[in-house]
């Protein structure tokens, strides 16, 4: 099977500029081939993912990817998929995004192979001393306003309005492929659904850029748009984005978003993001119908999602705290652990060494009421660490902490707290 199969046969493709002369180019040569990220951040997220695994499943069939960082287009803004202005960075913070991302492509992709080494550019390199009159005379001049009007990235948003700097953006990386085209001899550029217009006209700068007699071998492809089952969009949870960044989206947090995916999505998912193979994820997909409470196919998905980014300590760790949480075995936790788990549930710093529980409990807003709390005790509704109190004379004090930091109170069988000693 070629890679151009396999890629079709795992859904990672949406539209391709010439499929027959693709397949053979990359049957024929080693390809170079790049795609870019605008440094919007300082991380990437998961939404970025798939164009980066693209880069290595690519690299991993002989070929050389490169990575282009927006350093130049990050300052203005692609209006591709989106309803509104993008908001401008000061050129320190795009810089300061920029490498950032560097760092994060390098843990994906193999920059030291001398065959088939990775390639990191920056588009700013050649932006920052390109005059006006140079882009309107080297590029703009190739390219009628009719043309830029009917791509989406534009005719999407002309009822809004777009300002001239998100106009031109197509132009910019328009320059990138013919840039790359020249110098790195790339012939293939890949990117989300949405970068089909800027794609498509990189094509035709490089076309019509060539001397006369010259055949200007250039291909692009595009990666479908990644939607979820229940119609929620990909990559958001209730707390935001899912990072690359483990200071922005913890390992366990990474890993739980992958261990939730619905059962109409996990097989798209090993699909596009795993490297497993193709009969091996037949047969999870075997697991899903037969026994879909086991989620087997998750669990796989998890794992491999994790150790891809956070690699196999991160996995371990992840996997530890899940187990905890489920078994309610709370005090297998060590500090970084419990901050990691319980990130997003209700903190109380707790300033005194002792506390009495039905205080506690009222003080924390875990029970409404001093009344509530005796009930919810006595109910046996209350576990501090995991164990069940029903003692309304129970003290909590340095027996309670966890690490010398946390104790963790749970209402009923999900509603979690942590408090905080002081």
């Amino acid at each position: 099977m070629s890679l151009l199969e396999e890629l079709k046969d795992r859904g990672l493709v949406n539209q391709i500029t010439d499929e027959e002369g693709l397949e053979y180019h990359l049957s024929e040569n080693r390809v170079s081939l790049y795609c870019g990220f605008d440094p919007t951040a300082d991380s990437l997220h998961i939404g970025h993912l798939l164009p980066v695994i693209m880069l290595k499943r690519f690299q991993e069939a002989g070929h050389q990817p490169i990575a282009l960082v927006g350093g130049g287009t990050g300052m203005i803004g692609d209006p591709s998929g989106r309803n509104e202005e993008r908001q401008l960075n000061e050129a320190s913070v795009v810089e300061h995004y920029s490498n950032q991302l560097k760092n994060q492509l390098a843990k994906f992709l193999d920059f030291n192979d001398e065959q088939k080494g990775a390639i990191a550019v920056n588009n700013l390199d050649w932006l920052k001393n390109m005059s006006v009159i140079e882009l309107l005379r080297d590029v703009g001049k190739h390219f009628s306003v009719n043309y830029m009007l009917a791509k989406d990235s534009v005719e999407s948003r002309i009822e809004n309005g777009i300002s001239f700097t998100e106009f031109s953006y197509m132009l910019l990386q328009s320059l990138d492929f013919y840039k790359l085209n020249r110098e790195q001899n790339c012939t293939l550029q890949i990117g989300g659904s949405d970068q089909w217009g800027n794609i498509t006209a990189g094509l035709e700068l490089i076309r019509r850029k060539s001397e006369e007699g010259e055949e200007a071998k250039a291909f692009g492809l595009t990666i479908p748009l990644i939607t979820k089952a229940d119609g929620s969009k990909f990559g958001k949870t209730a707390g935001g984005a899912i990072w690359l960044d483990p200071e922005k989206t913890s390992p366990y947090e990474f890993y739980q978003f992958w261990l939730n995916a619905d059962d109409r999505d996990v097989i798209k998912f090993l699909k596009y993001f795993t490297f497993l193979s193709l009969d091996e994820i037949n047969e999870l997909e075997k697991e899903v119908q037969k026994r879909p409470e086991e989620r087997v196919a998750q669990r796989r998905l998890a794992e491999e999602m994790t150790t891809l980014v956070h690699g196999e300590e991160a996995l371990e760790q992840a996997i530890k705290i899940s187990n905890a949480l489920f078994k309610g075995d709370i005090k297998a936790l060590n500090k970084t652990e419990i901050e990691a788990g319980f990130k997003d549930v209700p903190t109380h710093n707790l300033e005194e060494n002792e506390k009495g529980l039905v205080d506690l409990l009222v003080e924390a807003k875990i029970s409404s009421s001093k009344r509530q709390a005796r009930e919810d005790v006595k109910n046996g509704a209350i576990y501090i660490n995991g164990d069940r109190e029903q003692d309304l004379q129970y003290i909590v004090d340095d027996k309670d902490k966890l690490d010398d930091a946390f104790t963790v109170i749970r209402r009923g069988k999900k509603k979690y707290f942590l408090i905080k000693h002081q």
